[in-house]
C-alpha cells in the first residue's frame, strides 16, 4: 500500500534514518514505510547523535585503560563497524571518480559505481583516516587549562565529536536542497533518491546540527566565527566542484562532503588549542 510521503510519522522518518545510515537492527522494532526512507537526510544529523554519542564515549573510555592513540583508532573503528563504514565508501568512490574521472560527467558516475576501489580511493582514505587520528589525538592530547569550562584534553577531543558529527550532517543536507539528484532512481546505489526538505524540515535540521555544536562553542569558548565559518567554506568549495563536474549530487559526494566537514571542523579546533 502506497503511502503518502506527507503522512509519515515523524517516528518513521526518525527510525528510517537510523536503519538507513547504521547497522544497528532498528529493523526489529518496526519496520517504516518505504517512501520514509525518501526523508531520511531530514533526521540525518539526529543519526549523527548516535553515531558521535558511541564514537565519544568509546574514546574517553579507552583513554583510561589504553594509551591515546589507541583509543583514537578505537574509536574510529567503533563509528566505522556502527556505519558499516558507510560514509568512507563514499569517500573512497569520491575521490576515484573525481580523481580518474576528469571532467566528464558520465565516465565519473560510472566510476562512483563501481565496487572496485581504485589508487585515488585508497590514497584519498589513507590520508583522511590519518588526518582524523592525528587531529583528535592532538585535541585529546592538549593542554586545555585555558578553556573557561573545566575540561581536559580528552573530554575535549570527546565533546568536539559529538558536537562535528551532527553539524556536519546538517551543512551536507544543503546539497540535497541545493541541487538535484545525478542519477535516476533506478540507477541509485540504495535505489532511493532524498527529497529536498521543506522550510520545517530545513528548521529541523538546523536544531538537530546546531544544538551540540552551540554547546560546544559556548562550554569551551572556541571562536564561533572560525567553527561555523570554514567549515561552511569548504563545503561550499565542494559544492562548486560537485555541480561544476556532476551538476547534480550522489549519495557518494554526501558521504564525502560530511566526512571532509567533519574532518576540517577537528582541524579547526586542533588549530586553535595549539596556537593558545
Amino acid at each position: 500500500m502506497e503511502v503518502n510521503i506527507d503522512q509519515i510519522k515523524w517516528y518513521d522518518r526518525i527510525l528510517a534514518s537510523f536503519i538507513f545510515f547504521t547497522r544497528l537492527p532498528f529493523w526489529r522494532l518496526r519496520q517504516p514505510p518505504k517512501q520514509a526512507y525518501s526523508s531520511v537526510v531530514e533526521c540525518w544529523p539526529l543519526t549523527g547523535w548516535l553515531t558521535s554519542g558511541v564514537m565519544a564515549l568509546t574514546l574517553y573510555a579507552c583513554s583510561y585503560y589504553v594509551p591515546m592513540p589507541i583509543a583514537v583508532i578505537v574509536a574510529i573503528a567503533m563509528r566505522m563497524l556502527l556505519t558499516g563504514a558507510f560514509h568512507e565508501d563514499g569517500l573512497a568512490d569520491f575521490f576515484d571518480g573525481f580523481g580518474g574521472g576528469g571532467t566528464n560527467r558520465e565516465r565519473i558516475l560510472v566510476i562512483m559505481k563501481d565496487s572496485h576501489i581504485g589508487t585515488y580511493g585508497v590514497l584519498g582514505l589513507v590520508v583522511y583516516l590519518l588526518l582524523l587520528a592525528a587531529t583528535l589525538f592532538s585535541i585529546a592530547m592538549s593542554e586545555t587549562n585555558s578553556l573557561p569550562f573545566p575540561l581536559d584534553g580528552r573530554g575535549l577531543a570527546a565533546f568536539v565529536i559529538f558536537a562535528a558529527d551532527p553539524f556536519s550532517k546538517m551543512v551536507t543536507a544543503q546539497l540535497v536542497m541545493m541541487m538535484p539528484y545525478a542519477r535516476t532512481e533506478e540507477e541509485a546505489k540504495n535505489k532511493t533518491i532524498y527529497r529536498k526538505p521543506d522550510w520545517q524540515a530545513g528548521i529541523g535540521l538546523a536544531i538537530q546540527g546546531l544544538l551540540p555544536m552551540a554547546a560546544f562553542i559556548w562550554l569551551t569558548g572556541m571562536p564561533w566565527d572560525m567553527m561555523l565559518f570554514i567549515p561552511c567554506l569548504v563545503m561550499y568549495f565542494l559544492y562548486l566542484l560537485i555541480w561544476r563536474r556532476l551538476r547534480g549530487y550522489t549519495g557518494d559526494c554526501c558521504g564525502a562532503v560530511c566526512l571532509l566537514i567533519e574532518l576540517t571542523v577537528y582541524l579547526v579546533v586542533c588549530c586553535v588549542v595549539n596556537c593558545e
